[in-house]
């Protein structure tokens, strides 16, 4: 009975952060980082790129927006038509731009970001749990057929399938797991892992690295008690996260928006004056 309790109970779990991963789905960003009508027509007609880059810089003047391209300009994406939040990426396959993007899974046909990394990651937990349960309580069975205690040759076939299967699936999640884990520790993307953010001051691979438990809470919230249930607690709203603290004398990302509108941009805390030296990058 204890058996079948802890097997249903596992099962139930890795069902619904299945079905939390699949149908939860990516958040785009707010109104607020996508170009007005006007903005448009006046950035798509204009052709000399010192304006363009102006353009960009008035509509970004105002926005928590601290991640910049390899070249140092403006995260812009000309398929959506937005200024890119931090951490958001364009995913070609959802045709959208996602909040904190990880990567595309086709294990569950949907981007996983902002909204449903947690289920995933408890996907993934409850999945590793399930499989090594199963191999488990077939193992004992299975020394039973290999001593020759139990000769039934159908039975033999179907237990030997499943410690197979366990087992394979068992690795697989393991290595996929751990890695994400990893990645939760250090408070990183897949994406980010494979490619560095670049920030006012230059790329920075622990530019959002707070520390292990503040990173753990950045994912699944300050409420120890729905760490482990797929109940959405990640802190913010995916549109802006904290950064490590720096010396301000190091640190330009420590300037906030009173800084921005007395200098008149976002990019550089020395004066607008420097606006022509940020150069414009399309990312999709």
């Amino acid at each position: 009975v204890a058996y079948l309790v802890v097997f249903h109970i596992l099962f139930v779990l890795f069902v619904w952060t299945y079905w939390k991963s699949v149908f939860t789905l990516p958040i785009p960003p707010g109104k607020k980082f996508h170009m007005s009508y006007a903005d448009q027509e006046r950035y798509e007609n204009e052709e000399r790129p010192e304006v363009q880059r102006q353009i960009l810089a008035e509509i970004a003047r105002k926005l928590p927006v601290y991640t910049r391209t390899g070249s140092g300009g403006i995260r812009f994406c000309d398929r959506c038509q937005l200024i890119k939040p931090d951490r958001c990426h364009h995913c070609s396959v959802c045709a959208m731009c996602v909040l904190k993007m990880d990567h595309h899974c086709p294990w569950v046909n949907n981007c996983i970001g902002f909204s449903n990394y947690k289920f995933f990651l408890l996907f993934l937990a409850y999945s590793l749990l399930y499989c090594l349960y199963i191999a488990a309580t077939v193992f004992k069975y299975f020394i039973k057929y290999w001593t020759g205690e139990l000769t039934n040759g159908r039975s033999k076939f179907h237990i030997l399938f499943l410690l197979f299967v366990a087992i394979m699936f068992f690795v697989s999640l393991m290595f996929l797991f751990g890695y994400h884990c990893w990645l939760v520790s250090r408070n990183r993307s897949t994406l980010e892992a494979f490619s560095t953010p670049v920030f006012q001051n230059g790329p920075d691979k622990n530019g959002f690295n707070l520390g292990f438990v503040k990173n753990l809470q950045q994912v699944f919230g300050e409420e120890k008690k729905l760490w482990l249930l797929p109940i959405a607690s990640s802190q913010g709203d995916g549109h802006f996260f904290p950064m490590r603290t720096l010396s301000e004398a190091r640190n330009p990302l420590l300037a906030n928006e009173e800084q921005w509108e007395e200098d008149g941009i976002d990019e550089e805390p020395q004066g607008s004056g420097e606006t022509s030296s940020l150069a414009i990058e399309r990312e999709t």
